[in-house]
């Protein structure tokens, strides 16, 4: 790796780590590029085909003496890598500014520390879970499910790659991770935490690259399951290779969440609905599969809806509170979707005095409220994955679940309403891996995962330890 002008971002020229060895790669050469300035930072050699080929040797080789393991120790390896994490922080919260631009009071709360939760919480939710079971004249015993794939994005580079290295490793299998290109650094710095927290050599293993590593891991027969977040087009190309082979698939894909405004809110709730789901929205610039983009609301609330949103849009300021999109193709993807949006009727809402501080270098795009919008339009009905909310007005709650539905994703939603026991109802009517009632907060231990075009599988807790099994009994 080669250093561009920046003397704390690592120069280590290595493309993988495999079997407790830290290889130079022997690929190609990219550049990793800061999105705030346009300018790369780092030039990173991937891993050969050769490379990814004995990632999964050594994955495989150490196999059977870390599924022999116990239950505890492997939830006191999580916990040291946690606490590793903690260690490396500022370190970790560099690199992730650094690739993803995020300002640094998200990269540390939401990118780092974040993940550090979640190992904790899969190491105490695995004293939970039935090893084995009693079932008349059988023993029902969960075993791992051998050498895991994990492909990972780029948007949440740390916690996304964590949320796989607790439940594959909790479950006693050992893997393979590829992190998107675009955040490779932070891919090496997790390895190297993993390395100084003491776990065994062969047992997690990573390799840098782009689609052709992608490839080369993901078709390698000795890989028992592929776990990938990304695209829905790419994971289900994925999803029909490994399957075609019989091999295990866990998909976490895209998202076009709904918020849904039902017609009891008071006028507090109302306020802490569109506050929260601008915030929501806008997280990560917008780049957050679960992010709630669809604001349902009733027809008679238009008006002071979107009086609201123009007072808490104002907060949301390219740059300062928000960071860029990940690459300049992404950025004008998003402008693309919100100019047929305007062709197609909608009206568009943005912060003049944010607007004009954007700054002038960096992927940035004004963070955008669509009114007026169609459900059934493309801008409402497609991931865009950038700061773009579209409000939605609705007649009645069945029309309101209707809309909410109304998608081919089943990602994340959320209902407000000041009667619990009716937001309940409607959460469970939703078609979605899971619903927030007035803004329930994130749970570690809760299964993540999504309905029809969002997935297949759930991780984190017990269901994500469980989701990396295969159930064996045994007759007596």
């Amino acid at each position: 790796m080669t250093q561009h002008n920046d003397t704390s971002v690592p120069m280590e020229p290595y493309g993988a780590y495999v079997d407790g060895v830290w290889l130079s790669g022997a690929g190609q050469t990219r550049q990793v590029v800061d999105p705030r300035t346009e300018l790369p930072i780092a030039e990173v050699t991937e891993a050969s085909a050769e490379q990814v080929s004995a990632a999964v040797a050594a994955a495989s080789a150490a196999g059977p003496s870390w599924a022999a393991t116990t239950v505890a120790d492997r939830a006191d390896a999580l916990r040291a890598v946690a606490a590793q994490l903690r260690k490396d922080a500022d370190e970790l919260k560099h690199l992730v500014c650094r690739e993803l631009g995020a300002p640094e009071a998200l990269a540390e709360k939401l990118h780092v520390a974040l993940p550090a939760t979640v190992l904790d919480a899969t190491a105490e939710a695995a004293a939970e879970i039935a090893w084995k079971r009693r079932v008349g004249n059988s023993s029902v015993e969960l075993e791992p499910v051998g050498v895991v794939a994990a492909v990972t994005p780029w948007n949440y580079p740390l916690h996304q790659p964590v949320a796989k290295v607790a439940g594959a490793l909790m479950a006693g299998c050992t893997m393979v991770l590829k992190p998107a290109e675009q955040s490779a650094l932070t891919g090496l710095g997790l390895a190297r935490a993993i390395e100084r927290a003491g776990v065994p050599a062969g047992v997690f293993n990573l390799v840098l690259g782009g689609p052709e590593a992608g490839e080369a891991l993901v078709s390698d027969r000795r890989v028992d399951m592929v776990s990938f977040t990304g695209s829905t087009e790419v994971g289900q190309k994925i999803a029909a290779q490994v399957v075609a082979r019989c091999g295990r698939v866990a998909l976490e894909l895209g998202g076009k969440s709904p918020s849904v405004v039902l017609d009891d809110v008071s006028e507090s709730r109302l306020d802490a609905a569109v506050k929260v789901t601008l915030a929501n929205c806008f997280l990560n610039s917008g780049q957050t599969c679960t992010a709630w983009t669809r604001l349902l609301v009733p027809r008679s609330m238009l008006g002071r809806v979107e009086e609201l949103l123009a007072r808490y849009l104002a907060r949301h300021v390219p740059g300062m509170t928000m960071g860029p999109l990940i690459d300049r193709r992404q950025a004008d993807r998003v402008e693309e979707y919100v100019a047929e949006a305007v062709k197609q009727g909608a009206r568009v809402m943005r912060d003049e005095t944010a607007e004009a501080r954007r700054p002038e270098s960096g992927y940035y795009v004004t963070p955008t409220v669509l009114l007026d919008v169609d459900p059934t339009s493309r801008v409402a009905q497609e991931e865009i994955f950038g700061p773009v909310l579209s409000v939605i007005a609705y007649g009645d709650e069945r029309e309101a679940v209707e809309i909410a539905n109304g998608t081919p994703y089943g990602l994340a939603a959320c209902v407000w309403s000041d009667d619990e026991e009716r937001a309940t109802s409607v959460a469970r009517r939703i078609r979605s891996g899971q619903v927030d009632v007035n803004g329930g907060r994130f749970n570690p231990l809760a299964p993540f995962g999504g309905f029809k075009s969002s997935g297949i599988g759930r991780e984190l807790g017990v269901y994500g330890v469980e989701d990396f099994c295969e159930l064996k009994s045994i007759q007596y």
